[in-house]
C-alpha cells in the first residue's frame, strides 16, 4: 500500500536526519498521510513537520526542507517529485513509473487484493440487527442490517477474524403473548389483546394473524422468528454465524440468575423501594438502574448483562454492537456493566439514526408499519444496500425511493453497476481474449485519464484500513462512485481498443483491472457485480 511506504519512508528520512545532526533525538509520533483536495499540492500529503517542530527544535519549513531532501533520495522509484508548502506541508507526487506497475499487482491478487493484516488475525464480534421478535423487520433495522454486513465484511478484509451474531431478545416477548397460550379460538378475543401492556407491542396485524392461527406462545414466537431468519438470509442475504435467544439461551440456561449472583456477591446490587437496583454509578454511568422490578421480573439490564457475560467469556478481544436509536440511553449502562465484569476487550455500541422515506408510494402493513421487505421489493436488494451505506450511521437519513428505482446514471448505484457491466461488454468482445499480463508494455499508459484511474485503483486498500479503524462504512459507496466516475472518463478520454497493438493490450489490462477493483468494492457491500444492464 503506497501510504504505509510513504510512512515508512518519512520515518527513514527521520531516523537519516538525526543521525546526521540535522535533528535532534526525540520519539517519532504517528505519521498522517492524506489526499490534498486539490490536485496541484499533489496525490499526498504530510504534517509531519507541525507535529515535531517543538521536539526537533526547528521550524516547521526548515524541517519540511531537511526530509524532503533525504525522501527524494530514499523514494527515488516511487515520487515524481516532491515539494515542500508553507506553513510546512510535504506533498508528494507519484511517478508514472511507480503507478504503471501496479497494474501488474492488482491482478495477479484478483479478489485478494485490498486484503490486509491489520487486525492480525484477532477475534471481533459484531452484533446487528436484533430486531423486535414480535414483529417483521422494518425499515429502520434496514440500516443496521447492511451496515453490519457490510462492516463485518471490511473487518474480514482487514485481517480481523469476525463473528456475526444475531439476539434474540424473546423472553419480554414471550411474557407479552403469554395471556393468550393454548386458545383454540381462530378469531382474536379482544379482552386478551387488551391483556398486553400498553396494547399490543409492534406490529398488530401482523401479530394478531399469527395469535389468531397458532395455539401457544412457544409456537407464536418461533413462527415469527422463522419468518424474520428466512427473510435475513434469503432475501437479504445477510449469513450470521451464531443465533442466540434470550429465552433459552439465557433465560432457562440459568445465567439470569447467575450474573444476578455474581453481582450481589461483588456488592453491587442493593434494595430500595422493594426493587433491587445495580450500581451502575460506580462503574462510569449517571445513575443506577433497576435489574429486578417489585414484581420480582429481571430487567432488560440483567438480561443484556447476562448476555454480555456470555459474550466476554467467548474470547472477544473487540465487540461491536449496532443498535437501533431508542438504545441511546443503554450505552452507559452497558459500558458499566463491562467494567463490573472486568472485560480487557473492547466494547462499542454504534447507534443508527431514524430513516425517512422520500417519494415514492409504500403501503403500510395493515396500516402498522413500513415493512424492510416491502421496500426490498419495491426498489431491489441492491439499490436498497447501496442507499442505506451511502449516509453514516451516526445521521438521519431520507431514503429516495424513486431515485432508487431509477435505471440511468441518476442513480448511484445503477451508476455503479453499469461501470462494471460496461468493462464485461469491452472485454466480452474482444476476440481471442489472451493479454500478456505480465511484462505488458504499461509504460504505454501515460495519458492523464489513465494514470487518474490507477491512482484511484490503488487507493482501495487505503479505503479498507481507513473503514476498519473508524467504522466510517459510506466511504465504501463514495469510492465505487468516485472509482466509476473515473473509469468512465478514461473510457471517453482513451481509444480501449486503440489500433496499436500493444497499446491495445495495455489499456485493455488497465480495464481489466478496473473490472477487478469494482467488483471487490461491490462484494464488500454485498451488491452483485452485473454482467449487462
Amino acid at each position: 500500500m503506497i501510504r504505509e511506504e510513504i510512512k515508512k519512508l518519512i520515518q527513514k528520512a527521520i531516523q537519516k536526519a538525526r543521525q546526521e545532526k540535522k535533528l535532534a533525538e526525540f520519539k517519532i509520533p504517528e505519521i498522517l498521510i492524506e489526499h490534498p483536495e486539490e490536485k496541484i499540492y499533489g496525490d499526498y500529503a504530510t504534517n509531519i513537520t507541525m507535529q515535531i517542530t517543538k521536539a526537533a527544535k526547528k521550524n516547521p519549513v526548515e524541517i519540511a526542507d531537511i526530509l524532503a531532501s533525504g525522501l527524494q533520495v530514499l523514494g527515488s522509484k516511487i515520487f515524481e517529485k516532491i515539494e515542500v508548502v508553507k506553513p510546512g506541508f510535504i506533498n508528494f507526487f507519484i511517478s508514472k513509473d511507480y503507478l504503471q506497475k501496479q497494474i501488474e499487482e492488482i491482478i495477479k491478487k484478483g479478489d485478494r487484493f485490498g486484503q490486509l493484516n491489520i487486525g492480525k488475525n484477532k477475534k471481533i464480534q459484531v452484533e446487528f440487527i436484533s430486531a423486535n421478535p414480535t414483529g417483521p423487520l422494518h425499515v429502520g433495522n434496514g440500516r443496521g442490517a447492511f451496515f453490519g454486513d457490510c462492516l463485518a465484511n471490511v473487518l474480514e478484509k482487514a485481517g480481523y477474524k469476525v463473528m456475526r451474531e444475531y439476539y434474540i431478545n424473546d423472553a419480554e416477548a414471550s411474557r407479552q403473548v403469554m395471556s393468550i397460550r393454548d386458545t383454540t379460538s381462530t378469531v382474536v378475543n379482544q379482552d386478551l389483546l387488551r391483556d398486553f401492556p400498553g396494547g399490543l407491542p409492534y406490529d398488530s396485524e401482523y401479530l394478531r394473524e399469527k395469535i389468531s392461527t397458532l395455539k401457544s406462545t412457544d409456537n407464536i414466537i418461533f413462527a415469527i422468528q422463522k419468518d424474520n431468519r428466512d427473510f435475513i438470509e434469503n432475501k437479504l442475504r445477510i449469513k450470521f454465524d451464531n443465533w442466540i435467544s434470550e429465552e433459552k439461551d439465557l433465560y432457562k440456561k440459568g445465567k439470569i440468575d447467575e450474573i444476578k449472583k455474581l453481582f450481589k456477591k461483588k456488592n453491587l446490587i442493593y434494595e430500595k423501594d422493594g426493587a433491587e437496583w445495580l450500581k451502575t454509578s460506580e462503574c462510569g454511568d449517571m445513575k443506577d438502574w433497576v435489574v429486578v422490578r417489585k414484581t420480582g421480573e429481571p430487567t432488560y439490564l440483567l438480561s443484556d448483562a447476562a448476555y454480555h457475560k456470555n459474550k466476554f467469556e467467548r474470547g472477544f478481544e473487540k465487540i461491536i454492537n449496532i443498535w437501533g436509536a431508542d438504545h441511546q440511553g443503554h450505552i452507559a449502562k452497558i459500558k458499566a456493566v463491562a467494567r463490573m465484569l472486568e472485560f480487557k476487550g473492547d466494547l462499542e455500541v454504534l447507534i443508527s439514526q431514524m430513516v425517512r422515506l422520500k417519494r415514492g408510494k409504500l403501503s403500510k402493513r395493515k396500516g402498522e408499519i413500513i415493512t424492510l421487505e416491502s421496500l426490498i421489493d419495491e426498489v431491489g436488494l441492491d439499490a436498497a444496500r447501496f442507499f442505506y451505506l451511502m449516509k453514516s450511521l451516526d445521521t438521519q437519513m431520507e431514503f429516495d425511493i424513486e431515485l432508487a428505482k431509477e435505471r440511468s446514471a441518476k442513480s448511484p448505484v445503477y451508476y455503479v453497476q453499469y461501470a462494471h457491466a460496461r468493462i464485461f461488454s469491452i472485454l466480452k468482445n474482444v476476440p481471442d481474449f489472451r493479454l500478456r499480463i505480465r511484462g505488458g508494455d504499461y509504460e504505454l499508459l501515460d495519458h492523464q485519464s489513465e494514470l487518474n484511474l490507477i491512482k484511484q485503483l490503488i487507493r482501495f486498500p487505503e479505503i479498507i484500513e481507513d473503514t476498519a479503524r473508524d467504522y466510517q462504512v459510506q466511504r465504501i459507496p463514495k469510492y465505487a462512485i468516485d472509482l466509476a466516475a473515473t473509469f468512465h472518463q478514461f473510457y471517453r478520454d482513451c481509444k480501449v481498443l486503440a489500433e496499436k497493438e500493444n497499446l491495445r493490450e495495455a489499456r485493455l489490462i488497465l480495464t481489466l483491472a478496473t473490472k477487478q477493483v469494482l467488483k471487490n468494492t461491490l462484494d464488500l457491500m454485498g451488491i452483485s457485480a452485473p454482467e449487462k444492464m
